[in-house]
C-alpha cells in the first residue's frame, strides 16, 4: 500500500522533513515556547498512524530555546481558537463520558510512538514542562541538552499528567523517584536526567541534533527486522512474566531463523 508524502507543515506549529528512512518532526512555534494544543496532538497521532513503511527512525525535536513549555495557556483559559480546558470542565457536569473520550483522543497522540514500526528519539533542549515532558517520555529514547529542564508540574496546579507520563515515569524510574518528581514539581536538569535513566545521554545544546543523527545512523546500520524484533521484545518485557517473555523471545527467534532460511532478513 502506498503512503502519500507528508506535507511540510501539517499543523501551524509543526514542521516535517524526511531524509531517507529518517523522519524529523519539529515543534515549531518558538514564540510560545512550543506550547501545545489538542489539534497538534491529533496531527501527531495521525502521522504516527500513517507512518510510511520506509521510515525507520522518527526524531522529534523543537525550534527555539525550549522543547515545549507545556499546554498553550490560551487553551487552558478557554480564550484560544479551540475549545479549552475550562470548556471541558464545564462539560463534566452533564457529559463526563464525552470528556473522557476527548482525553482518550489526546492520549493517542502520545501512545502512538511506542506502537509504530519505527523507533523514536526525542531531542530535548531548554524547558520541557508538563505535556512537553510527557511528549519526550512518549518517545522510545531521549537525548537531552545539558541546559534541559524537565518538569512534571501538573499536581501543583490541581490537575494531573494524563498523557502517558505517569506510566513512563514509573517504568523508567520506579515508583518512589516518579512520586518525588511529580509531587515536588521540581526541574530535572539534563545531566541528572541521563544519570537516573530519563535520557540515554546528555550533550551540549549545539551538539543535540548531531547526537540524535548519530544515534539514528547507528540504528539504521543494523538489520531492520532485527531492530523491529528486539524493540518489540524490550517493550513487552516491561509487562510480561518471565515465562511469557521467554515464549515471546523463542517465537521471535524462530521467525527470524525462518526468514534467514528464506533470505528475507
Amino acid at each position: 500500500m502506498s503512503t502519500l508524502p507528508l506535507p511540510a507543515r501539517p499543523h501551524p506549529r509543526l514542521a516535517v522533513g524526511q531524509e531517507g528512512p529518517i523522519l524529523t518532526l519539529t515543534l515549531d512555534h518558538a514564540p510560545s515556547g512550543n506550547a501545545q494544543l489538542p489539534s497538534l496532538w491529533r496531527t501527531l497521532a495521525q502521522i504516527g498512524r500513517d507512518l510510511a513503511p520506509e521510515v525507520r527512525v522518527v526524531i522529534l525535536r523543537a525550534s527555539g530555546p525550549d522543547f515545549s513549555r507545556g499546554i498553550d495557556p490560551d487553551w487552558t483559559a478557554g480564550s484560544g481558537d479551540e475549545p479549552g480546558l475550562r470548556d471541558l470542565a464545564a462539560l463534566t457536569a452533564t457529559q463526563e463520558t464525552a470528556v473522557a473520550d476527548e482525553i482518550l483522543e489526546y492520549q493517542k497522540a502520545f501512545a502512538i510512538w511506542s506502537r509504530t514500526h519505527a523507533l523514536s528519539i526525542a531531542a530535548v533542549q531548554g524547558e520541557a514542562t508538563g505535556v512537553g515532558m510527557q511528549l519526550a517520555l512518549a518517545c522510545d529514547l531521549r537525548i537531552v541538552a545539558t541546559d534541559s529542564r524537565l518538569r512534571m508540574h501538573q499536581p501543583g496546579l490541581g490537575v494531573l499528567p494524563v498523557l502517558g507520563g505517569t506510566h513512563m515515569l514509573v517504568e523508567l524510574l520506579g515508583y518512589s523517584r516518579a512520586l518525588e518528581i511529580c509531587t515536588t514539581g521540581r526541574e530535572v536538569m539534563g545531566p541528572e536526567a541521563a544519570r537516573i535513566g530519563l535520557a540515554a545521554l546528555h550533550v551540549q545544546v549545539d551538539e543535540l541534533d548531531d547526537a540524535c543523527r548519530d544515534l539514528a545512523d547507528a540504528m539504521l546500520a543494523n538489520s531492520p527486522s532485527g531492530i523491529r524484533a528486539v524493540s518489540s521484545l524490550l517493550r513487552s518485557a516491561t509487562t510480561a512474566s518471565p515465562e511469557q517473555q521467554q515464549y515471546l523471545e523463542r517465537t521471535a527467534f524462530v521467525h527470524m531463523l525462518a526468514a534467514l532460511r528464506g533470505g528475507d532478513a
